[in-house]
């Protein structure tokens, strides 16, 4: 049996809820080898436009860094 054979054996064999753990460690594993996985992946208008934002941010200087628990992330959101 290959390695590709047992994997998916294995695979076959994981209930439904750890698949998740299963796709992570893939996209990983993937993005350490350089590999598209998701070539027909396309983000949308509003993806685009926060990327793009974000991109200038960084590259400006601006926008807010935040450092700190994510209760306190929440927290300070949720008071403004």
């Amino acid at each position: 049996m290959s390695n590709r054979e047992l994997a998916k054996s294995m695979i076959d064999r994981l209930p439904e809820d750890k698949m998740i753990f299963v796709i992570n460690m893939l996209e990983g594993l993937g993005e350490m080898s350089g590999l598209d996985l998701y070539p027909d992946f396309k983000p949308n208008v509003a993806t685009i436009a926060a990327m793009a934002e974000t991109d200038e941010m960084i590259r400006a200087g601006g926008g807010q860094h935040f450092e700190g628990s994510t209760e306190e992330l929440f927290s300070q959101i949720l008071e403004e």
